[in-house]
């Protein structure tokens, strides 16, 4: 009862989560001009209220406001075949699969720790690093107002020692930090280019915090090769320019979902096999 109830949470997160990928970095955009305007000594425009809230969702196409019967998730896209009720265009696929990986995810955080604040905390996880991952993928941007809340949550729910002793997880946040603030100095010290952007540091420092320094070499290493990989198949398979900046935030997230979920697991056997050898 308990996973299907966090899978059926996790369908609904994940419509919300749809919201704060596609609103948030506009939010931060028109934050960033009304700075510029008071900077230039400018007078604010009365611009309509723009937040995760307001204004009610709606095709971007024809303005049709999505009712409450077209907003279940998956199922309304599924019962829509995919078209705006209002004008017929295509709703973006991504819509659903974003409830349906975040209904697949907290499902299976729930049964992997059971029931009790392990797997509470775990879900609040999962849910920061899939809004992440896509709007670093749309953006090339990680936010603050994701990034340090989940910090200081991890550190939080590390108090009682869900995930790792505390001391672990402090450490891990300061390491996490400096590990890839010390790869972006080396690079753009041998370079002259930036590397990656200042949000990947507080990326690593947030899943430090909730994991403990002692995963961060298995988290580096797993995103490492991801992206690798990924970075690979794109430059040659779709012709992407390797000028073309490619986001290393959601290969980060995904390293740090496996060591959450099998990040003891992994350790252990790579420490037997070295044993064994």
């Amino acid at each position: 009862m308990f996973v299907g109830m966090s899978a059926a949470l996790g369908l609904m997160v994940g419509s919300f989560l749809n919201v704060v990928i596609h609103r948030l970095p506009r939010m931060m955009e028109r934050e960033w001009r009304a700075h510029c305007a008071e900077l230039a000594g400018e007078e604010p425009g009365s611009a309509p209220r723009y937040n995760l809230v307001v204004p009610r969702s709606a095709c971007p196409h024809c303005g049709h406001a999505i009712s409450a019967l077209e907003n279940i998730p998956v199922i309304s896209y599924l019962l829509l075949r995919g078209k705006c009720k209002g004008c017929g265009a295509p709703i973006s696929a991504r819509y659903p699969a974003v409830e349906a990986l975040s209904a697949l995810l907290s499902g299976f955080a729930a049964w992997h720790f059971g029931f009790g604040l392990a797997a509470c905390a775990a879900l609040l996880f999962v849910w920061a690093l899939l809004a992440l991952t896509f709007i670093d993928f749309d953006t090339q941007l990680l936010p603050d107002d994701i990034t340090l809340p989940l910090l200081w949550a991890g550190l939080l729910f590390n108090l009682p020692g869900t995930f790792t002793e505390l001391h672990g997880a402090v450490i891990g946040a300061v390491a996490g930090y400096l590990a890839l603030w010390a790869v972006y100095w080396l690079f753009k010290l041998a370079t002259g280019k930036e590397g990656m952007g200042y949000g990947d540091f507080k990326l690593l420092a947030a899943i430090g915090a909730w994991l403990g320094w002692q995963m961060l070499p298995l988290v580096i290493l797993l995103s490492s090769l991801v992206g690798a990989v990924a970075g690979i198949t794109l430059i040659v398979a779709a012709r992407h320019g390797r000028n073309i900046p490619i986001p290393f935030g959601p290969y980060l997230a995904g390293g740090g979902l496996i060591a959450l979920f099998w990040g003891q697991a992994l350790t252990q056997s790579y420490l037997q096999l070295i044993a064994v050898q």
